[in-house]
């Protein structure tokens, strides 16, 4: 699935074709999960995309998804044959979710901001994506994904649709631009709901 370029121009992608459970964080705002879930059904494959939320409404411009209440996604099937991206998508302190990461079945969490959740969701999460935070977040952010000092400083001036996305001691600063498609139904990349 594709998230974006990095800084040298590369196609960064995620890969939800997963053996082995996978949880990705993202602290940053809905029209860049809703990117992600629209990549993850086009990515084909037979990708299954499950969506937990409190607001479907805003849910509604994207397409090829399945949306359940918080706390009500069913057992989703998730096989080699048939990958499932879940996206959580429950506010500031979502709760521990029934689905959890497993075989062939990635969650990805969206956190809005940095609450009291972050650093179990951070310790937690195989990759972390971070989207403009206040500067007191990215000093706590910094401390969490251990960023360097110019890493941590550039975190309050990104741009709408940049997110850093970090792995253990892997960064990228990633941009990612909607296709015709994608912004026609989610508009152009914006970082608050």
């Amino acid at each position: 699935m594709p998230v974006g370029v990095n800084a040298q121009g590369r196609p960064l992608v995620l890969g939800v074709h997963r053996p082995e459970p996978y949880d990705v964080l993202l602290i940053g705002g809905l029209w860049t999960a809703q990117l992600l879930a629209m990549r993850a059904v086009g990515a084909g494959a037979g990708t299954r995309v499950a969506v937990e939320t409190g607001r479907p409404q805003a849910w509604a411009e994207v397409g090829g998804v399945e949306l359940f209440e918080v706390g009500r996604v069913p057992p989703l099937g998730a096989a080699e044959g048939r990958p499932v991206l879940v996206v959580r998508d429950c506010g500031m302190r979502p709760p521990r979710g029934r689905v959890v990461p497993a075989p062939w079945q990635v969650v990805l969490t969206l956190l809005p901001y940095v609450s009291a959740v972050a650093p179990r969701l951070v310790r937690e999460a195989g990759l972390v994506g971070v989207q403009r935070v206040a500067p007191e977040e990215a000093g706590q952010i910094g401390r969490l994904l251990r960023l360097t000092e110019e890493e941590s400083a550039a975190l309050p001036e990104l741009g709408d649709g940049v997110t850093l996305w970090c792995a253990g001691r892997e960064r990228e600063w990633v941009t990612a631009e909607p296709s015709g498609v994608e912004g026609a139904a989610l508009g152009v990349a914006r970082r608050m709901d």
